[in-house]
């Protein structure tokens, strides 16, 4: 009966000594990168530390072995490895080493993630709802009523739904003045401006650009898509500067208003020129939408590799299972190499069309990313299309970069100067 005992013993021992940590990869071996990503956030949210193995495997996870985390990835169909605690004490070993190009970074509590979109957004309006949705991770939405009464602080992390921030309502009175969700959201937004005591809707919307940059200023993390980035800088630029025509604020724009930008205040852009036509579906020269000649075939954009030792944060932002990415348009689909501030990193260009789609930087105590194009997975989204359905494309690398972006404020990383 003693010898039954021990071998027991030592049986269920070695289970145990086999189920210390649970390794994620995200190689093409994984069979759905995007909920992996939910399922490290929910690791974080259980107050338990995880690793991201950047340049690893396609910038795989690990973890302490939880049986609850067993069946979350065997319900959500993510594969995963059991490794034993040497296993995992040798990996982060290797990764340490300062010979190679990888870093084991520590990830030590989920961000408090909030959405800025406005009430009543449409199915089609946001790939980073979705893909949050789809990966399960949890936000809060928040639009300017919030924003302006001044919540923005409560937050880790923020992202910009596709929003026009000069108050010239997307550019789409050409297109749509008659529709009526056009009609209104003109009619709620001027009726939101009136109430938080603001003249016009660009005004109002300058006031909740101001909001969000004092919100990155004070060590925030900012991510946007589409008119969310070109949109947001040209309204910093144009403050006390009337940019609207007479189809979206009532009167004329200021007909000196492009020598009175202030590029300075910025966060990635500068010496651009607006655009001046109230049925032109642009907002400036930033964008490259109306001057790109490409086929969809020929649509792709390269990811840098950078330096996992040294340059932590734009490695996070770049981790994927693919370094060539497919494009996607958007009304802001990619930006011009020749408006981009110095210090702006780029993150992911196409170098022949001289375009950039995804690009970094810091403001501040803070961080910003934007990335170029309205659905990853959706070449040219059109207003009305039906959402896209993610379970259809579970390894997207486009949509993985969205979700580096939600896991990257877990990381400790070292404080940005004012």
């Amino acid at each position: 009966m003693k010898k039954i005992i021990f071998f027991l013993l030592l049986f269920f021992s070695l289970i145990s000594s086999r189920a210390n940590y649970i390794f994620i990869p995200m190689d093409d071996s994984q069979t759905d990168h995007l909920r992996a990503y939910g399922i490290t956030y929910k690791v974080l949210e259980m107050n338990d530390e995880a690793y991201w193995m950047l340049n690893f495997r396609g910038g795989s996870f690990m973890f302490k072995y939880r049986t609850e985390y067993e069946d979350l990835m065997l319900a959500r169909n993510v594969s995963y490895e059991i490794i034993q605690d040497i296993q995992s004490t040798n990996l982060i070993t290797q990764l340490s080493d300062p010979d190679v190009n990888q870093n084991p970074m520590k990830l030590e509590k989920a961000p408090k993630i909030a959405v800025y979109s406005p009430p009543g957004m449409q199915p089609w309006d946001d790939a980073v709802t979705m893909v949050l949705t789809y990966a399960k991770i949890p936000y809060d939405t928040l639009y300017d009523e919030e924003v302006i009464g001044g919540l923005l602080p409560t937050y880790n992390w923020l992202h910009l739904h596709h929003e026009d921030f000069t108050g010239q309502y997307g550019k789409f009175w050409s297109a749509y003045r008659n529709a009526s969700w056009y009609m209104e959201q003109v009619r709620s937004s001027e009726i939101l401006a009136k109430k938080l005591k603001f003249g016009k809707v660009s005004e109002l919307k300058l006031g909740v650009a101001k909001k969000i940059r004092d919100y990155v200023a004070g060590g925030g993390y900012l991510f946007a898509m589409c008119s969310a980035t070109d949109s947001y800088d040209i309204a910093l630029a144009s403050e006390g500067v009337d940019i609207c025509e007479t189809p979206f604020d009532g009167d004329p724009m200021d007909p000196q208003a492009q020598s009175k930008l202030d590029f300075s205040k910025c966060f990635a852009f500068k010496d651009f020129t607006i655009s001046v036509n109230a049925s032109e579906y642009e907002y400036s020269n930033i964008d490259m939408t109306t001057q790109r000649n490409m086929q969809q075939r020929y649509d792709f954009f390269t990811l840098f590799e950078f330096s996992a030792k040294s340059d932590e944060v734009p490695t996070m932002l770049t981790q994927n299972h693919e370094s060539v990415i497919k494009g996607f348009l958007g009304q802001t689909t990619a930006f011009n190499r020749k408006m981009l501030k110095t210090n702006v990193i780029v993150l992911g260009e196409n170098k022949q069309a001289n375009e950039v789609r995804y690009i970094h930087g810091t403001y501040g105590k803070g961080f910003w990313t934007f990335y170029g194009g309205h659905d990853p997975e959706d070449y040219q989204h059109r207003v009305g299309d039906e959402p896209t359905d993610l379970s259809l494309h579970p390894n997207s690398s486009g949509y993985r970069l969205i979700l580096n972006n939600v896991l990257f404020p877990a990381a400790k990383k070292k404080e940005q100067k004012t």
